[in-house]
């Protein structure tokens, strides 16, 4: 298996369009990642947290199409990870969690395993980060 990565989509106001749909569907079909769980949760007006699995969501959800992009569904995600990640969702919006498997990256393990070698870390940098970083490294002539 490669990487697990966890990503966090909020949805202002609970306003899931599907503008997302085509390239998560293009990453999915390019095997680029793997939808292995998936998961959508509202907060209401009060605050109180809600979730329901991608696996479970009925055809008149707004949200149904997610369910188009879920190989399989796994569990990855505990109700802990689920109040700790959406610890800072407004009232009144929504967030789909995805975890997903970094497919790209199955024969590039697989070349280092049978080369002998073995991959010793593995960090991820979110590109806002990287940004941040770059805009405060002065142009090089």
């Amino acid at each position: 298996m490669g990487p697990i990565e966890l990503l966090v989509i909020e949805f202002p106001g609970s306003r899931f369009t599907g503008g997302i749909m085509p390239e998560l569907r293009r990453l999915v079909e390019s095997r680029t990642i793997t939808v292995i769980d998936g998961l959508l949760v509202s907060k209401d007006d009060e605050g109180k947290t809600s979730f329901t699995e991608f696996a479970e969501l009925g055809a008149a959800n707004d949200a149904a199409p997610l369910l188009e992009i879920l190989d399989h569904a796994e569990g990855l995600v505990s109700d802990e990870d689920i109040a700790e990640l959406t610890e800072s969702l407004p009232p009144g919006d929504s967030a789909a969690i995805l975890a997903f498997e970094h497919t790209w990256a199955l024969p590039l393990r697989q070349a280092v395993v049978a080369s002998g070698g073995v991959l010793a870390a593995n960090l991820r940098i979110p590109g806002a980060v990287v940004e941040e970083v770059l805009a405060t490294v002065p142009d090089q002539p």
